[in-house]
């Protein structure tokens, strides 16, 4: 890699080189990419060309090179179709260390703002709608164009996200490269293999396209839109946006994960199960020396029994915001220092650990008080098939798509697009749940009738055997427009969690004041009764995960104690009578 430019070539490499490893991008296009970067220069043009395949009517004959060509339109019914060849003279050779090329990104967007730029930013709906062979023939924005683009975007856009920030900026970015880079096709033996760089002094990303085999003028470029799957069954998955395929034949069961995987998952964590030990026995009159770095309790603990330490080795009890990992340790050196925390307790508070472990009280589909949910990382099969049964059914086909471990609504949709669920599962590891389709709503004076959930707070005393308290005290959060099964991005219709949004209203009830207004909305439903069957699934939730060993449940650590909170909503049901429930 020594050249012209040694000291700017380092410094990208310093910058860019961990990135370029993981995308697999070869070191010997290093030197001349950095150079593209520092100068701009988008040379694309000079060695490849688009062409038009024209459409064929069904009366004509089809050769079977015209059939290879139609199958791999990755938009069947949209428009012409194109695909990128080499143009220049001299093919390209993969070896040449200038054969690595800069793609531009036409559209950056997170998909909870992408409605609103397409009605907002000038050009950018019509640039779109040509791009993916959508009518669009006006100057003004209509919502039908908009729509369409909307749904046909998850088969043009890609992802990646970035590494630091907060929650928010770690949010995934997706963006649909320029018309030179959307049209290059898929092939499950590509010429071409790209990635997304984001490059940091101009703290823009590009896409690298670089060759993997050498080619002569026309050959076709193309890459793999599933690429680095290699099972069979995922890969037509994964690229069923664009070639469609059916899946009725594969079972939409879904049987907890096998031992293997709670095992799997605590090496993960790197977290070190404890040994045994006997329950610690406490003086009456003992005052408790309290570790924490978390404010509520500083601010807040101000029984005689506790004191505040800033020495971490000589507390009784540590109360920790982040994951405690070594218990093994705790156990074997200070068996009586108690801890806010359960080993193993994420089984519980991740969400596609929590669905598994719920499969033991409602078998395959999961139980009555979860909705059917679907690990989109080792269950995508299953959840095809279940979604084009449902499909076939005329059933309702809305779900929500969610990180295994964020809170707020960050990175969840909601949304009936078989395309968009799939390609959700690139940007980070998710599940998607069945979306309560009829939630029981709350009637707002201001708004009308609106979603809202209720958040409970327990602590679990003990794991074996089972302890768990509720406090009754209960908070409740409201959407701020009337439910409707539309506008499937509108964030103040379709979610609750409105105290992290600025400039949206919070509306606060406290549970006192909400019990009776709830029971004149719903008289045959006294809270007491609504109640009783929220405290049973808790109860119902907390056995399973306690029913066996770590790592398959929580470990029973006689000196953890921990707090959580249970986020849940109402929906309307029907019992085997016909007889309507909540």
């Amino acid at each position: 890699m020594a050249g012209e430019g040694e000291e700017p070539v380092a410094a990208f490499v310093a910058l860019h080189g961990a990135a370029l490893r993981a995308s697999g991008v070869p070191t010997q296009y290093w030197e001349s990419l950095s150079r593209k970067l520092r100068g701009e220069i988008f040379d694309a043009g000079d060695y490849f060309g688009i062409m038009q395949v024209e459409e064929v009517d069904d009366e004509e004959e089809v050769d079977e090179e015209m059939e290879e060509q139609l199958k791999k339109k990755p938009n069947p019914g949209n428009g012409p179709c194109f695909k990128v060849i080499v143009t220049n003279e001299n093919g390209l050779q993969a070896s040449n260390p200038n054969s690595v090329f800069l793609v531009d990104h036409a559209w950056t967007f997170r998909a909870e703002r992408a409605r609103q730029q397409l009605r907002q930013v000038p050009g950018l709906l019509h640039r779109m709608a040509n791009l993916m062979g959508v009518p669009f023939h006006g100057e003004v924005p209509d919502e039908a164009s908009i729509e369409q683009v909307l749904q046909e975007m998850w088969k043009y856009s890609q992802t990646y996200q970035l590494a630091r920030g907060t929650a928010e900026e770690k949010v995934p970015v997706w963006y649909i490269m320029d018309e030179f880079g959307s049209r290059i096709q898929h092939s499950d033996q590509p010429s071409f293999a790209a990635a997304p760089l984001f490059y940091m002094p101009q703290q823009i990303a590009y896409t690298v396209l670089w060759p993997l085999r050498d080619l002569e003028t026309g050959d076709e470029v193309t890459r793999d839109y599933a690429y680095g799957e290699t099972d069979r069954l995922i890969r037509k998955c994964v690229l069923l946006p664009w070639v469609p395929t059916e899946l009725l034949d594969v079972s939409s069961s879904t049987p907890e994960p096998p031992d293997e995987h709670y095992q799997a998952i605590l090496t993960e964590n790197k977290e070190k199960l404890p040994v045994a030990i006997n329950p610690p026995v406490y003086a009456k009159d003992k005052v408790f020396k309290v570790f924490t770095d978390i404010q509520q309790v500083l601010n807040n603990l101000t029984h005689p029994r506790f004191v505040f330490t800033d020495n971490e080795g000589e507390a009784d009890i540590l109360y920790n915001f982040s994951h405690f990992k070594d218990y093994r340790k705790l156990s074997e050196e200070r068996p009586e220092v108690m801890v806010n925390q359960f080993p193993c307790e994420n089984l519980l508070t991740v969400k596609d650990c929590l669905a598994s472990i719920a499969r033991r009280a409602g078998g395959p589909d999961g139980p009555r008080w979860l909705p059917r949910t679907f690990n989109l990382q080792t269950e995508l099969p299953q959840f095809v098939s279940c979604f084009q049964q449902r499909d076939r059914r005329g059933e309702d086909n809305h779900w929500i798509c969610k990180p295994w471990n964020l809170a707020r609504g960050l990175d969840t949709h909601i949304t009936n697009n078989l395309n968009s669920i799939i390609r959700h599962r690139e940007s980070s590891p998710k599940v998607v749940c069945k979306y309560i389709e009829e939630p029981v709503l709350f009637e707002r004076e201001d708004v009308g009738r609106v979603k809202f959930d209720v958040r409970y707070v327990v602590l679990l005393r003990s794991a074996r055997p089972l302890r768990l308290y509720s406090y009754d005290v209960f908070w409740l959060r409201f959407s701020n427009r009337a439910f409707s099964l539309d506008d499937l991005d509108d964030y103040e219709k379709h979610f609750t969690v409105m105290n992290y949004a600025p400039g949206v209203t919070l509306k606060q009830v406290h549970c006192e004041d909400f019990i009776p207004l709830f029971e004149k909305q719903y008289p045959e439903y006294p809270w007491t009764t609504v109640q009783a069957s929220i405290f049973k699934a808790f109860a119902e939730l907390f056995q399973v995960a306690t029913s066996k060993p770590a790592p398959l449940g929580i470990c029973d650590y006689p000196s953890s104690r921990a707090i959580y909170a249970i986020d849940l909503m109402l929906k309307w049901d029907t019992s085997r009578d016909g007889e309507r429930l909540f």
